[in-house]
């Protein structure tokens, strides 16, 4: 019963787990007993909240260094290769849980993770505010990538501890303040789940003159009564000492054969990476029957009916305060969740909240931080929602991709990558045309200008192999519409997250000196969104301004400018429906007005066919894959021209080179390419299927 109880009311054995790590980082204070096992030892130190705010050292660590908190430290630079398989599971956490279940009570304290100690200096701090469970350990997943650019603090509130919702608020309070004081150039992260969440919300209705950032995952909204009535009565009815009746009636203590044997089996399922949700869900399983006397500790009768009154208090005090939050907030609900929140409440916080993002975690349960479907540390990436100063700059918070996430990405496209066989051509130096990407400078600053493909089909497979082949990370500049989240939008942000996780910053003369002074490999296309959107018959047509914006600023850093063309899209779809054709139809021409209010004209005023952009999805019929081929020119150096072109018509002849050489690059392609007799599909798989699947496929001469 104890099992299906727990099931059925934390969804906990839904939640889908992975592999072990075998560095274990947490540790008991002074009064916790000390455990070692076979493979792990753990060392915690845990800090008692008091009536004054913490000091700053504490435990094991210094939290922050008495240094200048304007100097930033490169986050990426320890960045390992964290994909699902590497975090830590659901086994994890209720091990970890059980020194923390044990730790004979006291006040809510805070605690950080040793995993997390090895962030960049000048990271924004973090404090974690956990949901029913209390333990604080519900980051486990997500220490290791969260503690590169966080510095993170986790709330622990004993099993036995009573402390009221308000109380918990002020105690919380008290630390903001105190780090604020010290650091008040720098946000403070609040991230709270489901009840941590109407935690987060209280303490930003209390201080709207604190720099917080909130994120909440999985936010306790309501409670469903006709879950959580039948709840309370079972729970008045079930006899105490539950955990003293699973370890004495059915041996479940630490050591006893039925227990390593449910350890065994639960170790067994993660070792060998069982896939799917039935997998995940066998090893979940056993993970919890082989911790079920943790499990009962953390979640005593007593306390789930504190519980339980505490969050309907605390659904209250957040309803009558939410009109005074001021913070940045990131929702994170789960699509699978209806015991704690409904889309109603969601909709009505994202409107009532002044900045507000909103992104569904569609497949997740009640639980979603423990889920392997699940990475924080990717998601504040693909939302922008990373910052150490007042605002978030697209530079300088940037943080890169890890592998794994590149991994992904690569993935995502490997079936048009496959399609297309894309062939790449580079000028060296002396001129001569290579097949390769040798002739790419490797040294920023290098602004990368060229024709931009109908819905950008050409910016995947050049942008991931030249960070492939030559390890060059380019920067787009791109249309702000990328990282707008509107209400009712008729776009999905999601379809944006590749742009935003590689490098894309909103078009602007100030993000592209940034990007210069970072020496930095810049994308510019200057025929930008009605280029991109182009309508029929205009394939391979430049829509540039007739003056120069880019030319006099690249030459103030000595940057390059490489000019490129590309072609193949009239090999893979034909344009049937463009912004004309839906311009007769009303259904079409509504959507296609809204859209295009909504992205805003960065062109306006413009009298020129550059400033007619509108913003469509163009209606397409897709042709059996031909072949991309990509053709990038000789570099056009600026160094030591800084003077010259400040004269407008000497920049503008730059730009007029610029502009020729990507026609003649197009130009080029467009004849070569006739002469390939690996140009069409047939013709490719033949030649793979004889040499090998992987091998380079041939192309013209050069």
């Amino acid at each position: 019963m104890g099992v299906t109880l727990l099931r059925s009311i934390f969804g906990l054995c839904a939640v889908s787990s992975s592999s072990r790590e075998t560095d274990f980082y947490y540790s008991t204070r002074s009064n916790l007993r000390r455990r070692t096992s076979a493979s792990k030892q753990q060392l915690t130190a845990i800090k008692s909240v008091t009536s004054t705010p913490p000091p700053p050292s504490r435990g094991i660590r210094s939290r922050r260094k008495n240094k200048d908190e304007n100097v930033v430290e490169n986050p990426y630079s320890k960045m390992e290769m964290a994909g699902p398989d590497l975090r830590k599971s659901l086994s994890d956490f209720l091990e970890e849980a059980r020194d923390f279940v044990g730790d004979g009570g006291g006040p809510p304290r805070w605690f950080s993770p040793l995993e997390c100690r090895a962030q960049a200096q000048g990271s924004p701090l973090l404090l974690f505010l956990p949901g029913i469970d209390g333990t604080g350990l519900g980051l486990i997943r997500h220490h290791k990538k969260l503690g590169e650019i966080f510095d993170i603090w986790c709330l622990h509130i004993p099993v036995s501890d009573r402390t009221p919702f308000k109380d918990l608020v002020k105690l919380i309070e008290r630390t903001v303040k105190s780090e604020n004081y010290r650091f008040p150039n720098r946000p403070i992260y609040l991230v709270g789940e489901s009840i941590g969440a109407c935690l987060a919300l209280d303490v930003a209705a209390r201080n709207p003159n604190i720099d917080l950032s909130l994120i909440l995952v999985n936010p306790a909204t309501h409670v469903n009564n006709f879950m959580s009535q039948p709840l309370s009565g079972m729970l008045n009815v079930l006899p105490d000492g539950i955990p003293t009746l699973l370890e004495d009636v059915f041996g479940f203590k630490k050591g006893d054969p039925l227990t390593g044997m449910l350890d065994a089996l639960s170790n067994e399922f993660s070792v060998q990476r069982m896939g799917g949700v039935g997998g995940g869900m066998l090893r979940d399983l056993f993970a919890v029957s082989a911790n079920l006397p943790t499990l009962s500790r953390m979640f005593p009768k007593e306390t789930l009916l504190w519980k339980l009154e505490m969050l309907k208090c605390a659904i209250s005090s957040v309803n009558s305060h939410i009109y005074s939050v001021r913070a940045e907030t990131l929702i994170l609900p789960s699509g699978r969740d209806q015991w704690m929140h409904n889309e109603e409440d969601i909709v009505r916080y994202s409107r009532t909240l002044p900045k507000c993002i909103v992104r569904k975690l569609d497949d997740n349960g009640q639980f979603p931080l423990l889920e392997d479907s699940l990475d924080l540390a990717t998601i504040i990436k693909l939302t922008c929602f990373y910052r150490r100063g007042k605002s978030h700059d697209y530079i300088s918070d940037y943080i890169k991709p890890t592998p794994f996430e590149l991994q992904q990405q690569l993935d995502e496209h490997r079936l048009l990558m496959d399609a297309i066989s894309p062939v790449m051509l580079s000028t060296l130096e002396d001129g001569r045309i290579v097949r390769s990407l040798e002739g790419l400078p490797s040294q920023g600053p290098v602004v990368y200008v060229g024709y931009h493909m109908i819905l950008g089909f050409e910016l995947a497979p050049m942008v991931g192999l030249l960070l492939k082949e030559r390890n060059i990370h380019m920067r787009g500049l791109t249309h702000p519409m990328v990282f707008m989240y509107i209400q009712d939008s008729l776009v999905d942000p999601k379809m944006f997250d590749k742009y935003k996780l590689m490098g894309g910053v909103p078009v602007s003369n100030m993000n592209f000196y940034k990007l210069m002074r970072e020496k930095s490999h810049v994308l510019l296309y200057p025929g930008g969104v009605r280029e991109a959107l182009h309508r029929k018959g205009e394939e391979y047509k430049l829509f540039w301004p007739e003056q120069s914006e880019f030319v006099r600023v690249a030459s103030k850093f000595g940057a390059k400018i490489v000019p490129f063309g590309v072609v193949g899209e009239d090999d893979i779809f034909n344009i049937v429906l463009d912004s004309n054709d839906q311009r007769n139809i009303p259904i079409l021409n509504d959507l296609m007005e809204k859209a295009t209010k909504d992205a805003g004209n960065l062109r306006e005023g413009d009298e020129s066919e550059l400033g007619n952009q509108d913003c469509y999805i163009p209606g397409l019929v897709p042709k059996i894959p031909g072949r991309f081929y990509y053709y990038f020119g000789k570099p056009i150096e600026l160094a030591g021209k800084e003077k010259e072109l400040k004269d407008k018509e000497k920049a503008q002849e730059v730009y007029l080179q610029a502009k020729s050489e990507v026609e003649q690059c197009i130009a080029y392609l467009k004849m070569k390419r006739e002469s390939d007799p690996y140009r069409h599909l047939l013709p490719r798989m033949l030649y793979q299927a004889s040499h090998g699947w992987s091998c380079e496929i041939p192309t013209f001469d050069l």
